[in-house]
């Protein structure tokens, strides 16, 4: 395992260079990877995609090639790039993927030889079911106006003595800010430009899903999250929420579609040896992008710093070591030899 000095000089030494590379688009417009010139790319906020009508598996499947990078987002405004995030969230995802694949399924090819750390994802292009379904434990403190948090401080300060949230009934006095929730709880939001909250009578009528796709959802996420709260309870973490989203694919399954239990989409909270939960200033300490939310102080148009940045990437790869308990094991190729040698070992494997 790294530890905290070896965590920083790595970012140090090392976070320019892996910041550095050209975009999918820049990399397939100047003739790096001339197989996909045809394909569509779409720039996601921390994410881009490439698929078409000639991107087809050996089988018939159509193939997404996602490629994560470094870049990070709060508040829906991009903040700049964080050194190895890409690799991390990669290692992150795949690890969680083994524990939960039976439960959730999922849209990704395995291709022999393609390294956990890789930032292209092959999977099956498929039809979104148009909603992030998060599943909470516990009522985080967050910023996010998603958030069950926020919605208990407006419904407190009105003076409410029951609050609705997401089809859930609770007491606005029995809740306590980072305090454990009565159950486990299913609170789907949905993709718009501005994400919101919702009950799956909402998703339902506005035509995102019927009653039975969204059971199965539901049912499919509060058991994997049972799967990794007993594994994180092993390397004394706690699983404090996350959030999954899901599509069809060609045979008529729902399956999970993008990163599962990572630090972005999930948080995760550290206990000591005797399984209390460990603070910092009074609040848990977080292994999650609510770390980097904390930094925000212009959520309009803050960009990170770079000691900010890499005070962020000390910390993704500190949390990627508690929960995976192995070391981070880098990948310092230039980013553009990276991605460039993973998409051709993808496609030789695949088309």
């Amino acid at each position: 395992m790294l530890d905290q000095n070896e965590i920083q000089d790595l970012v140090a030494s090392h976070g320019p260079a892996v910041n550095e590379g050209r975009s999918i688009k820049q990399l397939i417009d100047d003739g790096e990877i001339p197989r996909l010139e045809d394909c569509t790319v779409l720039k996601g906020k921390v994410s881009d995609s490439v698929f078409g009508d000639a991107l087809v598996a050996r089988d018939g499947k159509p193939i997404r090639l996602m490629f994560r990078n470094n870049r990070i987002s709060t508040h829906d405004v991009n903040r700049g790039a964080i050194p190895f995030k890409d690799q991390v969230l990669a290692v992150n995802h795949a690890h969680m993927l083994s524990l939960v694949k039976e439960v959730l399924g999922s849209s990704q090819f395995e291709v022999e030889g393609l390294a956990p750390s890789s930032t292209v994802i092959p999977a099956e292009n498929l039809t979104l079911v148009m909603l992030e379904n998060v599943v909470r434990f516990y009522m985080a403190e967050s910023s996010t106006s998603t958030s069950l948090y926020q919605h208990w401080l407006a419904a407190k300060e009105a003076g409410e003595k029951v609050m609705q949230y997401a089809g859930h009934e609770m007491e606005v006095g029995k809740l306590r800010p980072n305090g454990q929730l009565p159950y486990l709880m299913d609170t789907p939001s949905t993709k718009d430009k501005v994400d919101r909250t919702v009950d799956a009578e909402y998703l339902v009528k506005a035509g995102v899903c019927t009653m039975t796709q969204y059971a199965g959802i539901r049912n499919s996420s509060l058991m994997a999250f049972g799967i990794v709260t007993q594994y994180l309870a092993q390397r004394g973490m706690i699983l404090v929420d996350t959030k999954t989203e899901h599509g069809i694919n060609s045979t008529g399954e729902i399956v999970a579609a993008d990163e599962l239990y990572t630090m972005d989409s999930s948080r995760f909270w550290k206990r000591d040896d005797e399984g209390e939960l460990v603070t910092r200033e009074g609040k848990p300490v977080s292994f999650s992008k609510e770390f980097a939310r904390g930094m925000v102080t212009d959520q309009e148009g803050q960009q990170f710093s770079e000691e900010q940045a890499n005070e962020i990437a000390v910390r993704y790869i500190e949390g990627l070591q508690h929960i995976t308990g192995e070391a981070f094991a880098p990948d310092l190729r230039p980013r553009d030899q990276r991605i460039v040698e993973s998409v051709n070992l993808i496609l030789d494997s695949l088309t």
